[in-house]
């Protein structure tokens, strides 16, 4: 499934730095999120443009992660010949993600 059908996101910027916060629709859906968008996963993601790390930082009571990619931005606003020279579309671009679906990774129990 794709990132986009459990979360949406909001982006910002510093320098040469991207900002993206992915926030669960649904709460219960957070573990989900933690799980499988990890700080490897992000930086594979977006290996082409990335010269830098990500840095993860869970926020369970909002149901949100935050990810700090160094490096993502083309050298920053006023260096980028980016169309994009913000990064606001790198939010929708993770987005697009494919993680594994709900169901498939839930674990029964049995009483």
């Amino acid at each position: 499934m794709k990132l986009r059908a459990l979360a949406h996101s909001r982006t910002g910027d510093k320098g040469n730095t991207s900002n993206i916060a992915l926030i669960a629709y649904d709460i219960a859906d957070y573990g989900h999120l933690e799980a499988h968008v990890t700080p490897e996963r992000v930086q594979e993601h977006f290996r082409e443009i990335m010269t830098g790390e990500v840095i993860r930082y869970a926020l369970p009571k909002i149901g949100a992660l935050n990810f700090v990619l160094k490096g993502a931005l083309g050298g920053g606003v006023t260096r980028s010949l980016a169309l994009d020279a913000h990064g606001k579309a790198l939010g929708s671009a993770l987005l697009d993600l494919d993680i594994p679906d709900r169901a498939s990774t839930d674990i029964v129990r049995i009483a």
